[in-house]
């Protein structure tokens, strides 16, 4: 039987591992450092999905991927669970002012060309279908129409889990400090605790913290850990049809139920592995709650309940995932530096990397190629948050 050993159990770690499993036969191991995950991204990110990218590689994996999510209790059944992911849809809403309205054109245009289901409103649009914004300052907004919204990423996340075991995989705890090799193949995973896991393929998937990984092979990976906040906001204000929305500050906004979650771009240096229990409260105080109170006046009254941070694994190359075979290595992928769309592109991107891994074709992520690092040539994505 195929031996595949992948380190990283993430999302992207599982969800290859499942269709590895599941669709592949494979004999999957998982090397996973920390079970509890608790500084995982698949466990603190914000599980949002959109088809609102400027390349069309984003826009087709992540079409795939919501596709999969409205089938996910189905795919993803095991004897006894059908798992609920709580996908909802109300899109993803880009405002920009007159200064960014030519681009917001320009993508525009080229989303429509991959079929994404996406409008230009005009700020009298703009209030007639979200009365409860601010628009004097807008010239265009670019609202979702289907296929964008946000799901329950840890539920997701153990969902892939369950069927990858429940079709044969098995999850180990380890550190994996390095790899054992004869010419161009790998051969062996070494661990901390001295043990040794061998396999035919090998996968990198360990998110933030894959460079290490990818140095000891002799490849070096430009991903690292950047943390970002996100802020519960209590509010008496209801705003109906709220989708996601991205000022033109850069600053987000949706809601939770009856709650509100919000962030934006770092203040100051974008450090590496900063400490997630580190909240910038004053980001919240001096920049998005006036950002917010002025966007939407009603959110004015509202009150600051709790907040908590995650990374990203973003790729300072490009902010462009790498998924495929690691440059000179026969049998040595990697699927990492997703910077922030890492968990609404895992179900597209897993199916992908099990079908290279297993010998196939895998046109979705042909332009994720990590040799395109060695060429000199990002795949440059405007439409980041």
């Amino acid at each position: 039987m195929f031996q595949v050993t992948m380190i990283g159990g993430g999302v992207m770690g599982a969800a290859t591992a499942c269709f590895l499993a599941r669709d592949h036969g494979a004999a999957v191991t998982i090397i996973e450092r920390d079970p509890s995950y608790a500084r995982a991204s698949s466990s603190l990110s914000l599980s949002s999905i959109r088809q609102q990218f400027s390349q069309p590689v984003n826009m087709a994996l992540s079409r795939w991927s919501i596709d999969f999510l409205r089938r996910a209790a189905d795919e993803l059944a095991v004897p006894d669970d059908r798992p609920a992911i709580g996908l909802v849809e109300p899109g993803y809403l880009y405002l920009a002012t007159e200064a960014g309205a030519a681009t917001l054109r320009e993508v525009h245009a080229l989303q429509r060309a991959e079929g994404v289901d996406v409008a230009l409103l005009s700020p009298a649009e703009l209030a007639a279908r979200f009365p409860w914004l601010a628009v004097d300052d807008l010239a265009l907004g670019s609202l979702g129409l289907s296929g964008e919204g946000w799901f329950d990423g840890p539920a997701l996340h153990r969902a892939f889990r369950r069927k990858a075991m429940a079709c044969g995989a098995r999850f180990v705890t380890a550190d994996a400090l390095g790899f054992e090799t004869s010419g161009d193949r790998v051969t062996g995973v070494r661990c901390a605790d001295g043990t040794r896991v061998a396999g035919d393929a090998f996968v990198i998937a360990a998110g933030a913290w894959s460079a290490p990984l990818g140095a000891a092979l002799g490849f070096t990976l430009p991903v690292s850990a950047k943390k970002r906040d996100v802020f519960v906001l209590e509010t008496p204000a209801a705003l109906p049809g709220c989708p996601l929305v991205i000022d033109p500050s850069g600053f987000w906004f949706r809601t939770e139920g009856s709650l509100i979650l919000a962030g934006g771009p770092p203040r100051g240096d974008d450090v590496d592995d900063a400490p997630l229990d580190r909240i910038d409260h004053g980001l919240f105080d001096d920049q998005l709650w006036p950002t917010l109170a002025a966007r939407v006046p009603a959110l004015e009254a509202l009150r600051l309940r709790s907040a908590w941070a995650g990374y990203y694994e973003m790729n300072a190359f490009d902010h462009n995932g790498l998924a495929g075979r690691l440059p000179g290595w026969a049998n040595a992928f990697t699927a990492c530096g997703f910077s922030g769309h890492g968990m609404q592109q895992a179900p597209a991107v897993g199916h992908s990397m099990a079908r290279l891994i297993a010998g196939l074709d895998a046109p979705l992520i042909d332009a994720l190629t990590p040799q395109r690092l060695l060429h000199g040539r990002p795949l440059i994505e405007a439409n980041v948050i």
